[in-house]
C-alpha cells in the first residue's frame, strides 16, 4: 500500500459536518477576495495576457486565479506544512466547478479534501525542504489534484494516478527572492494548473506513479533532506487541516506577522519617543526568508523583518501603503536600528508555533518587550467572521469591484453551503468587469 493510496482513503473516510462547510466558505471568501483585490497590479495584467479568460480552458482559468490569489501576500497559511493552500486548491476547484456547472456543496467538500491533501503532504517534507523549495508550489499540486478528483468523481485508483502526476510536476525554488522577481505568483498559478491537468488526465486513464512520495526516485528522494513520511497519515481523527489554517491580517510574508503583532502592541507604549535600538528574535525559516535589511522594492519589503517591524513600530499599523517608495524611504534610518537573530526557544517550537520576540530600547533608556507565540489570525488567535468579511470587502473594492457587487459577492460565497451553483456567482465575469473598471479609472 502506498502513501498516496493511504492518504486517499484517510480523506475519503473523514466525516464532513455542516459546520465544516461553513468554515470552508470563509476560506473561499478570503482567497477569492485576495485574487480580485490584486486585479489592478502589474503582475495581474501579465497573468491575464498569458491566460485571457475569454479563451482560457479550465486549467488556464485555474492558472490565472491561482496566480492572482498570491499577489497581495494576503492569502491563508497553514503553519505545520508552511503552505498557502487556498491560493492553489481553491482556484483549481473553482475553475472545475464553474466549467462543469457544479453546486456549492460539492465544491466546498472538494476544497476541504484538497486542503487536507496539500497540508498532509506539506507536513511530511521536513524543515530543510523549505530552505530551497517553496512548499506551496511543491505540495500544492497534490491538493489541487485531490480537489479536482473529488469534483470529477474519480475512484481511488484514478485519484492515486492523479496524485502521482501532480507530484511529478512539483517545482518552485526560492531563488526569485534574491532578485525580487515575480516567480512566487507563478508558483501558485502552476500548482493549481498542474493539479487540474493531473486529474483530467487520470480521468482518461493516464497513469501516475503510486509511490510518488516514498519511492526510490520519488518526491522525498529528490526534494527532501529530512522527510517525515509518517506525518502524511498522522492523527486521522484530528479536525480537518483547513480549520487549522491561519488567515492573514497584514499584506506581507506570514513569517513577519508574529513580529508585526508584537511591534504594533509596542507602538502605543513607546508613545512617540525616539527608538535607539530594536532586537527581533525569530525562528530559522523566518530568518532564511525575511532577513532583508535593505529592501529596494515593495515585494522585498514584504519579506523584510527589518522593514515590517520598523513600520509597525512607527505607524502602529501595516497595510499596502506600508511598502511603497515613500514608506521604504521613511524607514531607512529606523531599519538600521533593528537587529534580527535566531531565538532558540522560538525556533524549537516551529512550525507548530510561529513566534517572535521584539525588544525595544528607547532613546531615554526604557526597555520594552513583546513576545508572540501565535500571530493574529492563527487558529489560537483567530480573526472573527466579521473581521474576515471586512478584509474581503476592502480588498474587493480596492480591486475595482463596486461596493454593491462586493456585498453581493460576499453574501453569495458565504451562501455556498446552501448549494448555490458556483457558476451563478459570475466570478470570472467580475474579474473582467473589475479589470475594465480599473483601466477606465486610470485613463480618466
Amino acid at each position: 500500500m502506498s502513501l498516496t493510496r493511504d492518504l486517499t482513503r484517510l480523506i475519503r473516510e473523514k466525516p464532513v459536518t455542516d459546520r465544516d462547510l461553513e468554515w470552508v466558505s470563509l476560506f473561499v471568501l478570503d482567497t477569492l477576495a485576495c485574487a480580485l483585490g490584486a486585479l489592478p497590479t502589474e503582475p495581474a495584467r501579465m497573468l491575464k495576457a498569458v491566460a485571457p479568460l475569454a479563451q482560457a480552458d479550465t486549467a488556464r482559468k485555474a492558472f490565472y486565479l491561482g496566480g492572482l490569489s498570491h499577489i497581495l501576500e494576503m492569502d491563508d497559511l497553514h503553519r505545520d506544512s508552511v503552505t498557502h493552500p487556498g491560493s492553489v486548491v481553491i482556484p483549481a476547484a473553482w475553475a472545475v466547478a464553474h466549467d462543469h456547472d457544479l453546486g456549492g456543496e460539492a465544491f466546498l467538500r472538494a476544497v476541504l479534501a484538497g486542503y487536507e491533501a496539500c497540508c498532509r503532504v506539506g507536513m511530511s517534507v521536513g524543515k530543510q525542504h523549505y530552505r530551497v523549495w517553496h512548499n506551496t508550489s511543491t505540495c500544492g499540486p497534490f491538493g489541487a489534484a485531490f480537489a479536482v478528483a473529488e469534483l470529477l468523481g474519480l475512484d481511488d485508483t484514478r485519484t492515486v494516478w492523479a496524485l502521482g502526476n501532480a507530484g511529478t510536476q512539483s517545482s518552485g525554488l526560492w531563488e526569485f527572492l534574491a532578485e525580487g522577481a515575480m516567480s512566487k505568483h507563478l508558483h501558485t498559478a502552476r500548482a493549481a494548473e498542474s493539479g487540474v491537468l493531473a486529474s483530467f488526465l487520470a480521468k482518461e486513464g493516464f497513469t501516475g506513479a503510486e509511490n510518488i512520495l516514498e519511492g526510490e526516485k520519488g518526491f522525498y528522494a529528490g526534494l527532501c533532506l529530512d522527510p517525515v513520511p509518517e506525518a502524511v497519515m498522522a492523527g486521522p481523527e484530528r479536525p480537518w487541516q483547513l480549520i487549522n489554517t491561519s488567515i492573514k491580517p497584514w499584506p506581507c510574508c506570514r513569517h513577519t506577522h508574529p513580529a508585526i503583532d508584537g511591534a504594533i502592541a509596542l507602538h502605543n507604549e513607546i508613545g512617540g519617543e525616539a527608538i535607539a535600538r530594536v532586537h527581533v528574535g525569530a525562528y530559522r525559516a523566518a530568518l532564511d526568508v525575511c532577513d532583508r535589511p535593505t529592501p529596494e522594492d515593495p515585494y522585498s519589503a514584504k519579506f523584510s523583518l527589518q522593514h515590517t517591524v520598523a513600520i509597525a513600530l512607527a505607524d502602529g499599523r501595516v497595510d499596502q501603503a506600508s511598502f511603497d517608495a515613500d514608506a521604504r524611504q521613511r524607514m531607512i534610518g529606523e531599519r538600521k536600528k533593528i537587529e534580527v537573530e535566531l531565538a532558540p526557544t522560538i525556533d524549537a517550537a516551529y512550525p507548530e508555533s510561529w513566534g517572535a520576540e521584539v525588544i525595544v530600547e528607547t532613546a531615554s533608556g526604557r526597555r520594552l518587550s513583546a513576545a508572540r507565540h501565535d500571530a493574529k489570525g492563527d487558529p489560537d488567535n483567530p480573526v472573527t467572521a466579521a473581521e474576515l468579511s471586512q478584509k474581503a470587502r476592502t480588498q474587493l473594492v480596492a480591486g475595482g469591484t463596486s461596493e454593491a457587487r462586493a456585498d453581493d459577492l460576499i453574501g453569495a460565497i458565504l451562501g455556498l453551503p446552501d448549494n448555490r451553483p458556483v457558476r451563478s456567482l459570475g466570478l470570472f465575469e467580475t474579474a473582467g468587469d473589475a479589470r475594465a473598471q480599473v483601466r477606465a479609472t486610470r485613463s480618466a
